[in-house]
């Protein structure tokens, strides 16, 4: 995690020295591309860090209390990028950014994570293998519901992620022809209800039994078939907008909320030793999964009304939320 900020950080603070005139987009196309790699590599770091330092019913507190960081990071951060970015240009809010990454390096080395041992003496290759086929055999023999819940959640997330990420816009902007003001709006309202999500995912850890999850995953698709519903409604673009938004925002909220319960089962069900590799599973899976969505989903909206795709959506997201039952009985 050290090395991967200290990295992040060195690659903004470079971008920062180079960006100039002509050169300002393909360095910014760069800094992305270097970014999003790292990033890859952290996501799974840190989950795997969460069992680690917690245990219990705190493992589900503990991704929540993550994924609530996320949600305010992903509310207060654009704004203030741009406000910044408006009073003093690009090169300033790039150099604070580069700095904020060495902090946070500098934060973690107070850290204190066990030691475990690793062979010596392996070549880059073999380990990598002898780690994929271990990885590979831990899901497929010895925890299969884990390897069940990853793939179920998988085909949900792209489900849920085309519809939000793809969706929203569209239906706002071209089938509604809002304001782009409107549909930032909408965006702080969806990012507010992942920070609910988060909230709520805290309270209900003994109160809500993991057999009782598919609930979640069906709320959010009669969320989104009511959606398609609320876009024929005579209630006028803004009275659509409003069911819209609302209807999008409690669906992430559960979406979010079965998300933390998800990877935490998966976590308590996984040895340490096992945890990062299962986790690089959980971070490939969905994001594999989730462009296939959305290439998809793009497709389907530019062919289809779109209260035709939220109602087809939403029944297909409610079947597979009741047809999981059996699975997450097995927890």
């Amino acid at each position: 995690m050290v090395g991967l900020d200290l990295s992040s950080g060195a690659a903004v603070l470079s971008a920062a020295a180079t960006f100039a005139g002509d050169r300002g987009i393909a360095v910014t196309a760069a800094l992305l591309i270097v970014l999003s790699v790292l990033g890859a590599f952290e996501s799974p770091t840190v989950q795997a860090c969460v069992p680690q330092m917690l245990h219990g019913e705190n493992v589900l507190r503990g991704n929540a209390a993550v994924n609530q960081a996320n949600a305010v990071s992903g509310l207060v951060t654009p704004f203030l990028g741009s406000v910044l970015y408006a009073a003093f240009g690009v090169r300033p809010v790039l150099a604070g950014a580069g700095v904020c990454f060495l902090l946070t390096a500098a934060l973690e080395c107070f850290i204190r994570m066990p030691d475990v041992p690793r062979p010596r003496g392996q070549r880059l290759g073999q380990l990598l293998r002898e780690e994929l086929l271990s990885s590979a055999r831990f899901l497929a023999r010895e925890r299969r519901e884990v390897l069940d819940l990853l793939l179920f959640a998988a085909v949900v997330g792209s489900l849920i992620s085309g519809v939000a990420i793809v969706g929203l816009p569209y239906l706002i902007r071209n089938s509604l022809g809002l304001s782009a003001q409107l549909y930032g709006a909408a965006e702080s309202a969806m990012g507010l209800a992942a920070l609910l999500g988060g909230l709520t995912a805290g309270m209900l850890v003994v109160r809500l039994p993991f057999w009782r999850l598919n609930w979640l995953v069906a709320g959010v698709g009669t969320c989104v078939l009511l959606g398609g519903g609320a876009l024929l409604l005579p209630v006028g673009e803004l009275g659509q907008y409003a069911a819209l938004v609302s209807l999008f925002g409690i669906g992430q909220a559960m979406a979010c909320t079965f998300s933390i319960f998800a990877v935490s089962a998966i976590q308590q069900k996984t040895p340490e030793h096992m945890t990062g590799k299962v986790m690089a599973c959980v971070s490939t899976i969905s994001m594999c999964a989730q462009p296939v969505g959305q290439l998809a989903y793009g497709l389907w909206f530019d062919a289809s009304p779109g209260w035709l795709v939220l109602g087809v959506s939403g029944a297909v997201i409610c079947l597979l939320g009741m047809g999981a039952k059996e699975l997450f009985k097995k927890w």
